[in-house]
């Protein structure tokens, strides 16, 4: 169980922590349900400082819950050499007034389910919640384990609760409690991010949280 306590000292500096922990960690129902953790079986000590570890990785503390795409023309020549092989290409997509709905419509077209640049998809699928839900794919599938409808998603997905359980959906979808258990971050960070982009900072956030719940405060 992750007490409001303990997620406070995972995440410091976060003004909404209260806010959080209603959305992980509180009874679902007034008669003292499950929580959303235990709903997908997160409820051992290394199961809850990975998740957390991840999530504020990925969010930044919990704080940021919709991708930046907001590059510098370097950085994109760097970060998606494939999509901008010129300086130019680079520095056109940067001076356009829809600057970071250009990018995701250029990066993210026609891969994770999304359709072409054109369609305008890739910028509506872009990266939401605690653990960057990304593409059309991952954002129908979360829609049809809830039986809502993909186009509620992207507004869900920046409330604490949608925000929380997309990643809780993901965590359980990709099976990631099995790395979890065994510590493995490196995995865990490959799973999530696809590649070990932080992978320190990722270990950083785990050793503390793992601390903070080994320590029961």
């Amino acid at each position: 169980m992750l007490t409001l306590s303990q997620l406070k000292q995972m995440i410091p500096r976060n003004p909404y922590a209260h806010h959080w922990h209603e959305a992980l960690a509180a009874p679902q129902d007034e008669l003292g349900g499950s929580t959303l953790l235990d709903d997908y079986e997160i409820n051992t000590p290394t199961r809850i400082a990975a998740f957390v570890a991840q999530c504020a990785h990925e969010s930044g503390n919990f704080m940021v819950l919709k991708e930046n795409l907001n590059y510098k023309p370097a950085t994109l020549r760097r970060i998606f050499p494939k999509y901008f092989p010129t300086d130019a290409d680079a520095e056109a997509i940067c001076r356009r007034p829809d600057k970071q709905a250009a990018i995701a419509n250029r990066v993210y077209a026609n891969r994770m389910g999304n359709g072409s640049e054109e369609s305008g998809e890739p910028a509506k699928f872009i990266g939401r919640g605690l653990i960057q839900l990304t593409g059309k794919s991952n954002y129908q599938a979360f829609a049809d384990s809830l039986e809502m409808s993909i186009d509620d998603v992207p507004e869900y997905l920046a409330t604490f609760e949608g925000a929380a359980q997309s990643a809780c959906w993901f965590w359980e979808t990709n099976k990631l409690n099995q790395w979890a258990d065994t510590g493995d971050i490196l995995t865990l960070t490959k799973r999530i991010n696809g590649g070990t982009i932080g992978l320190n900072d990722r270990i950083k956030h785990y050793k503390h949280a793992l601390a903070i719940m080994q320590g029961g405060h």
